[in-house]
């Protein structure tokens, strides 16, 4: 098997007093979408964010494509090939949505066949190009925020709950466009709680508890055994259908 592309050796982080990463052991294949699973606040988004850089660990090591970033700056993990769409989508909502597309082109001006791509994936992006974000909606908002993280081609991409609060349509847009993500070969770390979502989307899965990797495998694994569902996450992706 290839080198992973991520590789997390016992990591711990902190939040003020608080020990919230305590010992995370994770590895996210090449070319593939890692679901990243387990209830509320077992440390889920505390993993992306100290893999990204916002937080940093006060212990352990952080592998990406083979070279320690543990302790550089997020800048610099972003540089190296790392895209992160947070939870809260981080968006300029004064600025239009074409001026945030072009801050998330770091290396140079937007590709114009990869912009093509995102505007068929988000086909609203096309249609307020020139509106500022801050007047989209919800569902557009997160839309932009995962496009902002698509403007370049990124080795990896950390992805933090982009389904949430969403109406159905909007989430089917979502899937599709990280569906087509995954077929062009990117690797994906997700953070997911919408289960059919995860289920149709992941390839691999880690499962967390108490600020711990409890359980990792195969998604057709975890799909095909609900008792394991129900230990795991305390509840059964049958039932979320």
């Amino acid at each position: 098997m290839s080198e992973p592309i991520l590789a997390l050796e016992g990591v711990h982080t902190d939040i003020a007093q608080y020990h919230i990463l305590q010992g995370v052991d994770l590895q996210v294949p090449r070319g593939g979408v890692t679901m990243l699973l387990g209830r509320n606040g077992v440390g889920k988004t505390t993993t992306l964010r100290t893999i990204i850089g916002h937080w940093q660990a006060r212990q352990g090591r952080i592998l990406f494509d083979g070279q320690e970033i543990t302790a550089i700056p997020t800048p610099a993990r972003a540089r190296a090939g790392i895209g992160f769409v947070p939870e809260d989508m981080g968006i300029f909502s004064d600025l239009t949505v074409e001026e945030n597309m072009v801050l998330a082109a770091a290396s140079g001006p937007l590709d114009p066949a990869r912009l093509d791509w995102l505007f068929t994936v988000f086909p609203p992006l096309k249609t307020f190009w020139r509106s500022a974000a801050g007047t989209l909606s919800g569902g557009q908002k997160q839309m932009l925020s995962i496009a902002r993280a698509m403007a370049e081609e990124r080795r990896l991409y950390l992805i933090d709950e982009p389904t949430k609060g969403l109406a159905p349509a909007i989430i089917s847009t979502m899937a599709g466009a990280l569906r087509d993500l995954k077929k062009q070969g990117a690797s994906i770390l997700l953070v997911e709680q919408n289960f059919p979502v995860a289920r149709a989307l992941g390839d691999t899965v880690a499962v967390m508890e108490d600020g711990r990797i409890t359980w990792t495998g195969e998604m057709a694994q975890l799909s095909a055994d609900a008792a394991l569902q129900e230990r795991l996450m305390g509840l059964s992706l049958e039932a979320q259908r």
